[in-house]
């Protein structure tokens, strides 16, 4: 299960991460452990890849995706609020992260810099449908990641 991270500055740039091991940007996010909140799991990554410690407030698009090159995977957008455009992203070294950067991109230029099948799901989840995010069918507190932030 992908759990990603839809975050913006205030001029509606849309924060992604450039990956070493595929061409185009990505919204910031990862797998879940087993057992770990799928909002808690978007969290950690988000905070890994930028340095960025945010809630995740809503489910802002939820996309399955058929195996091709990987196996099929159900990838969870959470809504992860506005930032100052002086936001300052921290990325681990590439060696660490398997990152080359993040940066944020104005929405018009999504198309342009992530595979078709990303963009589609990032521009779906800009839309501003919002799902609340629950956990045994109790609404969630928008928490960001636990104190232990061990990866």
């Amino acid at each position: 299960m992908g759990c990603l991270a839809l975050v913006r500055n205030r001029r509606g740039d849309v924060l992604l991460v450039d990956p070493d091991y595929m061409d185009g940007l990505l919204l910031p996010g990862g797998a879940a452990k087993p057992n770990e909140p799928p909002h808690l799991a978007a969290a950690r990554h988000l905070h890994a890849s930028t340095g960025l410690h945010l809630p995740m407030t809503a489910y802002s698009a939820v996309d399955f995706t058929p195996a091709d090159r990987y196996l099929e995977r159900l990838n969870l957008v959470f809504h992860a609020g506005t930032v100052r455009d002086e936001t300052r992203l921290t990325v681990p070294p590439q060696k660490v992260s398997g990152l080359l950067g993040a940066r944020f991109v104005p929405e018009r230029e999504i198309p342009n810099v992530m595979s078709p099948a990303q963009a589609a799901r990032v521009l779906e989840a800009l839309a501003g449908r919002t799902l609340p995010i629950l956990l045994h069918g109790q609404r969630t507190p928008p928490l960001g990641p636990p104190a232990d932030n061990s990866h």
